[in-house]
């Protein structure tokens, strides 16, 4: 059962659901910023520079929560976050790797020359 932020167990993930929160490019650019940095690494949700109104950023964040892409603890007037890696490659080995690799060669794609 998700604990009283959202963060469903690892036994709860749901496909779709994971899918779903990465099929956004700027929250699969957060998962890509997070899974970039060493394990464990924890960023307030401003350094991630997306162009979202707080309202917003607290939506997007919550579909990463609630999808088990992210854990978030409370810290001060903020927020922590760090990417669920072990959780997300033991639910569904691989997809990760697969779906930053995608993003990474569409965007090469996309830079000018």
């Amino acid at each position: 059962m998700a604990d009283a932020d959202g963060h469903p167990d690892p036994d709860e993930y749901d496909l779709t659901t994971v899918l779903h929160a990465l099929a956004d490019d700027n929250r699969r650019s957060v998962i890509a910023q997070l899974a970039a940095e060493p394990q464990g690494t924890e960023q307030f949700c401003s350094v991630f520079g997306l162009p979202w109104a707080p309202s917003t950023r607290t939506h997007h964040f919550r579909v990463l929560r609630k999808a088990g892409l992210i854990w978030q603890r409370d810290v001060g007037n903020g927020r922590m976050t760090r990417l669920r890696r072990d959780d997300v490659d033991r639910a569904f080995p691989g997809l990760l790797d697969a779906i930053l690799a995608a993003d990474n060669a569409a965007r090469a794609e996309t830079r000018p020359a």
